[in-house]
């Protein structure tokens, strides 16, 4: 039992994946925690969100840590991923050439919700509440559209793409072999991604996609009836599964990225910092959103776990360590993301040639594409 009068440690506001599980850590680590959810912010139950993301091993090692990770036929591990030029360029990564168990997990959304939700739950160091409270360090984890980060007067760097995602779920004819597939293609001058998530455990045949589409095409897919849609996704993924029916609604948002310009301060009612997408957003094409978002929760809870006792959980220097390495690590994610888009979004033969030329010389770089993959896999090279 929580000891009555004793005040909070760490006051998070936002109740997603990455504030769950922050408290969860923090906890753990005997800090007492107010966890920040606004009403109407359950997590969702069933499988009406469409999401799912893609978890590498630290992200993966962090939640089973925490007992939230989900059983196999919602964690389904990828084995290979495929990547196709829009001109013939190819580029493949195996877990084997790793010698690794997986290069990623693809994770449903609403099952790792309720997982976060269940523990926080049975954690008495944690209470829920609907306001914030005083502690001696709030961490902010509301989001790309933070109000707090906005109070707190963070300027929030962001770039639009020309792009929206539009998201949804298939069953595809044939089995999805562990494998994930990515398309890159040029349609009328205007750059489209698609990528086919695996789903439904090792022997599934569903999949979940993004697909990164200029804005009016994403919405005209987004009203198309379903035969129309799935003819066009056919075509896009090259019939690489056979025949799709679509089993979800779609769903669409625009694209960017996002860095605040400050990451922690102090003040008279004591500090701050962001977290997750409050801090920073990256294009979804490597898939790196949500590991990065639990890279901060491993560093920041790394960090006060480390602290001498007699520095507070919001003393300035922690904060400015944490603020520090993970600004590195956004940016090195974040620009390889920008790079790819910015040269797939170039449409003159010259340079479409090249990049297809370079995807398959990557595919045989040896050392480069091995530590390439060891980083996005969240290992050590």
């Amino acid at each position: 039992m929580t000891r009555m009068g004793r005040p909070f440690d760490v006051c998070i506001r936002g109740a997603g994946i990455v504030g769950r599980a922050l408290a969860l850590q923090l906890a753990a680590r005997r800090l007492r925690v107010a966890l920040v959810q606004a009403p109407g912010t359950a997590a969702a139950s069933g499988h009406s969100d469409v999401r799912a993301y893609a978890l590498n091993g630290a992200s993966r090692e962090l939640l089973q840590g925490l007992r939230c990770w989900p059983d196999p036929m919602h964690a389904t591990p990828v084995l290979s991923m495929q990547v196709r030029g829009d001109a013939g360029g190819a580029l493949q990564f195996d877990a084997a050439e790793q010698a690794a168990e997986a290069l990623n997990w693809i994770v449903d959304v609403p099952t790792l919700e309720g997982l976060l939700a269940q523990a926080v739950g049975f954690q008495s160091l944690i209470e829920v509440r609907d306001t914030p409270v005083p502690a001696a360090l709030t961490v902010v984890c509301e989001g790309k559209a933070s109000s707090t980060r906005a109070a707190y007067g963070v300027d929030f760097d962001s770039h639009a793409y020309a792009q929206w995602a539009l998201a949804a779920r298939v069953r595809c004819e044939q089995p999805h072999g562990q494998t994930a597939r990515q398309w890159f293609a040029t349609a009328d001058g205007d750059p489209e991604i698609l990528a086919f998530l695996p789903l439904d455990g090792p022997q599934g045949s569903s999949c979940a996609l993004v697909w990164s589409l200029p804005p009016g095409r994403a919405q005209a897919l987004q009203a198309e009836s379903e035969e129309e849609f799935c003819a066009a996704l056919l075509a896009a993924s090259q019939s690489s599964l056979g025949p799709l029916a679509l089993i979800s609604e779609r769903a669409v948002w625009p694209l960017v990225s996002a860095t605040a310009r400050q990451w922690f301060g102090v003040h008279a009612d004591g500090a701050w910092a962001l977290a997750g997408d409050a801090a920073h957003a990256v294009h979804p094409l490597a898939g790196q959103g949500l590991n990065l978002g639990l890279g901060d929760v491993a560093c920041l809870s790394a960090l006060l776990e480390a602290k001498p006792y007699w520095r507070s959980v919001g003393d300035a220097r922690l904060l400015q360590t944490y603020a520090r390495e993970r600004k590195s690590a956004v940016a090195m994610v974040g620009g390889a993301g920008d790079a790819l888009q910015n040269l797939f979004s170039q449409s003159h033969p010259a340079i479409q040639a090249a990049r297809n030329w370079g995807l398959t010389a990557f595919s045989h770089s040896g050392p480069l594409k091995h530590w390439i993959a060891r980083q996005a896999m969240g290992l050590r090279a």
